[in-house]
C-alpha cells in the first residue's frame, strides 16, 4: 500500500486527518462544485503515518505527495479535476472539482431506507445534503480506495468498520493500540469549511450562514465514530 493513497480520503472528506485544515468552496446551480483546499498534518498524526510508512517499506521523508494524491483522487467517481501542490513535506494546497455533486460516489446509495450520501436539488430554490452513517461509510471508503479503507480499518474507525462503538470507547481503543497522544489529537481536531451556494441561503443544518455562504465546524471524532449519523444541509432560494 502507498502512503499517498492512505491520505486521499482526508482531502475528499474535508481534510479528515488534519488538525490544521481548511476548505473554501462553491456549488453551482448545475451541481458542479469547486473546492480550494489547504491541509497540514499535525505532529502526532504525522509521526503515526511515518511509522506506518516505515513498516510498509517507505524509506523517503515525505508525508504528503501532492502529485501522487492528485493522481489517486482523480480516479474517484464524480471527480472532474484535481490540482494540488506541496507547500511543505506535510502540507498540501490546491483545488478539487466535482462534475455533479449529486452523482459523486452515487453507488453508495444502495442501502434499504438509507439516506443518499449527497442529495442535490435545484429548481425554485435548491437544497444540498450530505449524509454519512455506519451503513454507507464503509461503502464510500471502498469506492474511493481499498487502501483508504484498509488504513481506516487499521485505525479501527467505525466509519470504516461499521462497529458499534461510542466516542469514549473509540478513543480508549486508539490510545491502547497506538498511544494517548494520538487519541487526544483526534479528540481535539476540528474540520472547518466555508461553502458558497447558488442562491441566498434560507436554512442550514449543522452550521451557520450569511447570504450565500455557509460555515461548518465539525468534530473529527464525530465523523470517525458516527455514534449518530453525520448530516449537514443547506437550502437556498
Amino acid at each position: 500500500m502507498k502512503i499517498h493513497n492512505f491520505l486521499s480520503l482526508s482531502l475528499l472528506f474535508l481534510t479528515l486527518f488534519s488538525c490544521a485544515g481548511r476548505i473554501n468552496g462553491s456549488l453551482s446551480a448545475d451541481g458542479s462544485a469547486a473546492l480550494s483546499i489547504n491541509m497540514s498534518l499535525e505532529p502526532r498524526m504525522t509521526a503515526m503515518i511515518r511509522s506506518f510508512g516505515a513498516a510498509m517499506g517507505q524509506t523517503n521523508g515525505s508525508i504528503l505527495d501532492a502529485a501522487a494524491i492528485a493522481k489517486s483522487m482523480s480516479a474517484a467517481p464524480g471527480i472532474a479535476s484535481v490540482s494540488l501542490k506541496n507547500t511543505s513535506p506535510s502540507a498540501v494546497e490546491g483545488t478539487v472539482r466535482l462534475s455533479k455533486a449529486g452523482e459523486f460516489l452515487a453507488a453508495a446509495n444502495n442501502g434499504n431506507n438509507q439516506k443518499k450520501f449527497i442529495v442535490f436539488e435545484q429548481g425554485n430554490g435548491g437544497r444540498c445534503e450530505i449524509n454519512i452513517s455506519r451503513t454507507n461509510g464503509p461503502v464510500i471508503l471502498e469506492l474511493l480506495s481499498q487502501e483508504i479503507a484498509d488504513y481506516l480499518n487499521a485505525l479501527m474507525a467505525p466509519i470504516a468498520t461499521g462497529e458499534n462503538l461510542n466516542k469514549a470507547e473509540y478513543l480508549e481503543l486508539v490510545a491502547a493500540m497506538y498511544n494517548k497522544a494520538v487519541s487526544d489529537e483526534i479528540a481535539g481536531s476540528r474540520i472547518r469549511a466555508s461553502i458558497n451556494f447558488p442562491g441566498s441561503i434560507t436554512s442550514v443544518k449543522g452550521g451557520t450562514f450569511s447570504g450565500r455562504r455557509a460555515d461548518f465546524d465539525i468534530s473529527l471524532l464525530d465523523l470517525l465514530v458516527l455514534e449518530t449519523p453525520f448530516s449537514i444541509e443547506a437550502a437556498w432560494k
